[in-house]
């Protein structure tokens, strides 16, 4: 099974947090091929010793993004995760963009408060 979730107690980050962000980036990264099925949420849960519902969390904010997709009792599925990341990343930045401009900001301010953003969210 090519799954491989590892979750830190000590991590400053919850573990549906911890779940979510490991399946994406595998997802992401190719280790989970696009139409991988993934676990049950209850067969997860027990697995990794969580409550159901902080697997549905994970399982509700990766589909939310593109990453994983729910087709009714068949299961949940990888999704072609890449298109749809893009995607949503490009909206954004222009939105940003637009929002920005409205504000009145220069391209090099614009920048910059993105950049501070990025900063802060990554490290």
């Amino acid at each position: 099974m090519p799954l491989q979730i590892v979750l830190d107690p000590a991590a400053p980050d919850a573990p549906y947090e911890q779940l979510r962000a490991q399946i994406a980036d595998q997802a992401r990264g190719g280790d989970l091929p696009t139409g991988y099925k993934l676990p049950t949420v209850r067969g997860l849960a027990e697995e990794l010793g969580l409550a159901a519902n902080t697997v549905a969390k994970a399982y509700r904010a990766l589909e939310s993004d593109g990453v994983i997709e729910t087709r009714g009792r068949n299961g949940t599925f990888v999704a072609a995760a890449g298109d749809a990341a893009a995607r949503e990343a490009a909206e954004a930045a222009q939105s940003y963009a637009r929002r920005v401009r409205r504000l009145g900001l220069d391209r090099a301010a614009a920048l910059s408060a993105a950049e501070d953003a990025l900063r802060a969210t990554y490290g």
